[in-house]
């Protein structure tokens, strides 16, 4: 590869940008929530709790239905994640993440229309542009 003036100064951009994420808000409150999130004893409990039924519940999918305990682990699943969920720590960590992963989705698509109008960029978890159904639009979506 051939490094030239250009290739350094993108470069230089790109830590700039790096720089700028790593001081925003968003990533700081991502951070502090993270840290009271694995330092509160009663959230890692619950999601100690909630990984081991997840680990029960991925067992009882393989038969479905047909599971002599479907229906009781099913149940236990819904009340770990709620517990687990409405635990405060947790739930500021899961807004915190989604505001960070805001902030990167726009700045990834702020540098993918830079490009071209047409780069599909990821947003919430899905593509932009694409249903992701893979029914090729017959779903009725705006698959482009």
């Amino acid at each position: 590869m051939i490094v030239n003036q250009e290739m350094i100064e993108l470069l230089d951009e790109a830590e700039q940008l790096t720089d700028m994420i790593l001081q925003s808000e968003a990533y700081n409150a991502y951070k502090e929530a993270h840290y009271h999130l694995i330092h509160d004893q009663e959230a890692q409990e619950l999601i100690q709790a909630f990984v081991h039924i997840k680990a029960t519940y991925e067992e009882v999918q393989r038969f479905g239905r047909y599971h002599p305990d479907y229906n009781q682990i099913m149940r236990e699943v819904r009340a770990k994640k709620r517990q687990m969920d409405l635990n405060e720590k947790v739930a500021s960590f899961k807004v915190a993440e989604r505001e960070l992963q805001r902030l990167l989705d726009d700045i990834s698509e702020l540098i993918a229309h830079s490009v071209s109008e047409h780069i599909l960029v990821p947003k919430d978890g899905i593509i932009d542009g694409a249903c992701g159904c893979g029914s090729g639009g017959s779903c009725g979506c705006q698959a482009s």
